[in-house]
């Protein structure tokens, strides 16, 4: 790996905007951006568009032509793929760079055929997965405030250098314009079209207590999708997506034609290339007050709440039991539990569980063994997962999944497929849903779904559900 630090700052939303204006087949031209946030002041942004990507569907691996020669695509699964590819390893000149060059992309829901051994075969609108490789990238370092070109080469020459150049430029004239980010509006004029009515949401939540006092589940997590036939801009979408409702977590993926804009709040899945891991489970919602009264008196609810604790409990036990299978013995531990986080529409009741990898393990097992979060299946995950597919009767595509990159340097960074809006040439998705426990009060269930999407939906010129 090659760097090359710029001299300044620029706004990550305007180098994204400008560097997706500047390509001929915006539909078809790769795109990705790991996102801080708008109010970032620590961490890592990164952003650039791939010189090769692969999709994984119906239990195939496939290369998309990016204008580049093509490569062969061994065969296999896309954790077999993604392993070799992460055992070759890098030679970096930078070893404090804050994002490792590798593969970016979504590992979707139904790939817990692969992990555990349980699905129905549905058919998808998606591939299972889709990676792109980011062989190259602009790194945002917020704390700091800079930020550097990075690339896998030997030495900034031929079409490397012309990348640079190129890209230096384009630095050089948005640092001089000063650009803001603009949120703009939209009006769409269309309906939300959910997956099921009011009536069959809530007599799935019932179904759901029904298998947990039969003793099949000690938690579920239902979902539903809401789906609408529209075609806004991606990349203007997701600038007022990231200012309506920022996240730490967020980010940009634009592959064959399908774009993922996700506003997630929640990490699945980190591994260091030293081997530790880290997840974050989040179980537990209150919508913010409009008061700061009303908003102290929901977070305080939140806290308090038996349900919500419970849920969440289950959920850090679930996680501690799966990195188990791929930890050193003893080395599993959660150092927070139940801590709120404040977002721009809800507080979330958040845990963090921690451990280090054992010997002959590394991070693609660590993500089959975790996979797909337990947050989004329930307990005991394959009980959850077979109740589920059968009680939803329809595939949940990216939404559930997993999204972010694999570094070649042999780390792992993985967000929640949550908060997150998919555009391709069928219109628009959105997945959303929450945990159901016996404690659980259906009307409140249906009700939090609508606060988790509102946002995603508001993004799209839709006030009101």
């Amino acid at each position: 790996v090659v760097t090359s630090l710029y001299g300044g700052w620029v706004d990550p939303s305007a180098c994204f905007a400008a560097l997706a204006s500047n390509t001929q087949d915006a539909d078809a031209a790769s795109l990705f951006w790991l996102d801080s946030g708008i109010e970032a002041t620590s961490g890592m942004s990164c952003m650039g568009r791939g010189s090769r990507t692969v999709t994984y569907a119906n239990g195939v691996m496939s290369e998309v032509s990016l204008g580049r020669p093509a490569q062969a695509v061994p065969s296999g699964s896309v954790f077999e793929f993604l392993r070799a590819q992460q055992s070759q390893g890098v030679d970096s000149e930078a070893s404090t760079l804050a994002f490792s060059l590798g593969w970016v992309g979504w590992l979707g829901y139904e790939l817990h055929e692969l992990t555990l051994g349980a699905g129905l075969g549905r058919s998808l609108r998606y591939p299972d997965a889709a990676l792109l490789f980011a062989d190259r990238a602009i790194v945002f370092d917020h704390f700091a405030r800079t930020v550097t070109l990075a690339a896998l080469g030997e030495s900034w020459s031929g079409e490397l250098a012309a990348w640079k150049d190129e890209t230096t430029r384009m630095l050089h004239t948005l640092a001089a314009a000063s650009a803001a980010e603009g949120v703009g509006s939209t009006d769409t004029g269309q309906h939300p079209e959910w997956a099921y009515s009011d009536t069959e949401y809530l007599a799935m939540i019932e179904q759901c207590q029904r298998s947990i006092r039969a003793g099949d589940a000690y938690q579920l997590c239902l979902t539903t999708e809401v789906t609408l036939d529209v075609h806004p801009d991606p990349v203007e979408t997701y600038l007022r997506l990231r200012t309506l409702s920022p996240s730490h977590h967020g980010g940009f993926l634009r592959i064959g034609g399908v774009s993922l804009l996700s506003s997630s709040p929640e990490t699945f899945l980190t591994v260091s290339p030293g081997g530790e891991i880290e997840s974050k489970p989040i179980k537990g919602t209150r919508k913010r007050g409009e008061t700061p009264e009303d908003d102290a008196a929901l977070r305080a609810e939140l806290v308090s709440s038996d349900k919500e604790r419970a849920e969440n409990l289950m959920i850090v036990d679930l996680v501690r039991n799966d990195m188990s299978r791929v930890c050193e013995v003893g080395s599993v531990w959660v150092p927070a539990l139940l801590q709120v986080e404040s977002y721009a529409h809800v507080h979330q009741l958040v845990s963090t569980v921690r451990g280090k990898l054992a010997a002959g393990c590394d991070a693609i097992d660590a993500v089959m063994a975790c996979f797909p979060a337990g947050s989004m299946t329930g307990a005991p995950k394959l009980s959850a997962v077979r109740i589920l597919d059968e009680l939803e009767e329809r595939a949940r595509g990216i939404y559930s999944g997993a999204w972010g990159y694999f570094g070649l340097d042999g780390s792992v960074d993985l967000a929640m497929t949550i908060r997150s809006i998919v555009i391709d040439s069928g219109g628009i998705s959105i997945g959303t849903g929450g945990g159901i426990t016996a404690l659980s009060v259906p009307s409140e269930e249906l009700e939090e779904t609508r606060i988790k999407a509102a946002a995603l939906l508001r993004a799209l010129g839709l006030v009101t559900l």
